[in-house]
């Protein structure tokens, strides 16, 4: 068996997009007994491929004498959505203090990618061996969780009756909050702003993580610090107090929590020193701030549509100049677009069933154009089964049509936000549609494509243009609205950004990966973003 072990677990692989890092619970059920008298020792290797070889990250504690363990040590793996991110976790019964694995019984293994993973929260496979048989009765559950604290806290802040320290006029008084660091030293955390001239200041409400302002731990004291700004730096100390997250919590709309504000140098001074005012907590409020994996844990599918540009200008397939021809490696432009985008999206949906549409063609039998037409001829049911049925689908069909124009992108836009408008019915994060259209060139509906992209941008969706060829594709650059919002004809404002545009050109000599992720890029926080600004938590959201 072809390992390459480290002889250290690899560090994370790659940083520059991760969204997050996911902690992977192992189980075994059934192992194989390889011991005469008694019972497998097993212990979990995880393998991640890494340029094609697969590279050793982590490895569970032994099980003493069990053929159904539950490994306390977790793996964690940083997980990145626009990359197909391929796992192998390998069992071994434990024979010697040996690292090497060879000198150990091989138990059986499962690979699968950890998209399969996340989408599915959790899995139980068949162990196989290494001749692809079934490994006894062997069985493997992987469950995966979000590692990390997603609440948020909201503090609407208050003084009253506050020490007078300017002395021609009243203070100017600003907050700032500390939690303990691990050197025993407070360290700061967030600093109101200043309110001018006033010993009864009312302070915006703020939003800081939860982690950041009491590493989660809600009975963590925390200390307050109120003083009065100047302009040269030196801000007169007005006093402070110490509270926690819980005690804060306390606090209600009708019933605001009051905590005085103390000058221990004051207080030392003064027999009859009470307090150098009062600190009001009008209402704290902790939340959670869903990520991308937070809705795709708790089971929103990805809705995943091909819209293919079947017009002349691509040029006659059967002329290898043609951006439709297949070459004798069995690809083009098109093909290497679907596979790129398609192989990873794929994960994010449990029927894999795909709607496939063409655009810009003359069909049979009446040779009329159509420019939203299903590409296995099927109208009822255009979906093709995986990717592997989007591309047999478009590789039939090319004989059967005619390519004709012009370039109109509005019907297929409008196709799939039909299904996303459905899909706003839900009270939960359930369905988000992404469309990935590839095409030649330049569009010949611009007002009514604007008009519908901006329409889209309402709904749960999501547009992926991927230019073949080496046709003018500022139109497209438009369309994304990196740089400006897009607006439709009449003016109006899309809501969001929901359109991803990337010539194919750019990529022709790189990796295959490189295009996924480049087309990716933007999609988990564009899914983020619509959940959020609908206020639909995840399926299955744990209340803050």
């Amino acid at each position: 068996m072809a390992y390459t072990a480290s002889p250290t677990p690899a560090g994370p692989v790659g940083t520059q997009y991760c969204v997050c890092r996911v902690e992977l619970s192992v189980c075994g059920q059934n192992l194989l007994d390889r011991d005469v008298t008694s019972k497998s020792d097993p212990f979990c290797v995880l393998f991640m491929e890494v340029n094609g070889k697969w590279v050793e990250l982590d490895r569970t504690e032994t099980a003493v004498n069990n053929l159904n363990p539950a490994f306390s040590k977790k793996f964690i793996v940083d997980y990145h959505f626009e990359e197909v991110q391929k796992l192998k976790f390998a069992l071994f019964d434990q024979d010697k203090s040996s690292m090497q694995l060879y000198e150990h019984d091989f138990l059986g293994e499962f690979s699968c990618t950890l998209g399969m993973i996340v989408s599915s929260k959790k899995i139980t496979r068949t162990l196989l061996l290494g001749n692809g048989k079934p490994a006894g009765k062997g069985m493997i559950t992987i469950a995966a969780q979000e590692l990390s604290d997603n609440r948020v806290i909201t503090l609407s802040m208050a003084g009253r009756k506050l020490d007078k320290k300017d002395l021609f006029g009243k203070s100017d008084p600003f907050l700032e909050f500390y939690k303990p660091g691990d050197d025993g030293k407070w360290m700061l955390v967030h600093r109101t702003e200043v309110i001018k001239y006033t010993l009864d200041p009312v302070w915006k409400p703020f939003s800081v993580p939860l982690v950041s302002l009491c590493d989660g731990d809600i009975e963590k004291l925390i200390k307050v610090m109120c003083y009065d700004y100047d302009s040269d730096g030196g801000h007169d100390f007005i006093g402070e107090f110490q509270t926690s997250v819980a005690r804060m919590c306390e606090a209600q709309d009708a019933f605001p929590l009051e905590l005085e504000c103390i000058n221990p140098k004051k207080q030392k001074k003064k027999k009859n020193y009470k307090n150098s005012g009062i600190i009001i907590v009008k209402s704290c409020k902790i939340t959670r701030d869903f990520s991308f994996l937070d809705y795709i844990l708790g089971g929103c599918q990805l809705m995943f549509t091909v819209g293919i540009d079947f017009t002349a200008s691509n040029g006659n397939p059967r002329d290898p100049s043609s951006l439709h021809y297949i070459n004798p490696m069995g690809t083009n432009e098109y093909l290497s677009a679907i596979w790129a985008v398609g192989q990873i999206i794929q994960d994010y949906d449990s029927d894999k069933m795909f709607p496939a549409l063409g655009f810009g063609a003359q069909l049979p039998p009446d040779w009329k154009v159509s420019h939203e037409f299903a590409i296995n001829f099927n109208p009822t049911n255009p979906f093709c089964s995986g990717v592997e049925g989007i591309v047999q689908a478009y590789s039939a069909c090319l004989p059967h049509i005619r390519f004709y124009g012009p370039t109109n992108f509005s019907p297929i836009v409008n196709h799939v936000a039909r299904f996303a408008a459905q899909a706003t019915q839900q009270e939960f994060a359930t369905q988000y549609f992404i469309l990935l259209i590839i095409t030649d060139g330049v569009i010949s509906d611009m007002d009514e494509t604007r008009h519908a992209v901006v329409q889209a941008s309402k709904l749960p969706m999501s547009i992926i243009i991927v230019g073949v060829g080496n046709a003018d594709f500022a139109a497209m650059e438009f369309l994304d609205g990196d740089s400006r919002v897009l607006r439709s004809h009449t003016g109006e404002e899309a809501a969001r950004d929901i359109v991803q545009f990337v010539p194919f050109r750019d990529f022709r000599n790189a990796p295959k990966e490189t295009l996924a992720k480049a087309v990716l890029a933007e999609l988990p926080q564009q899914v983020v973003q619509y959940f959020k600004h609908q206020n639909l938590p995840p399926i299955n959201s744990e209340p803050a």
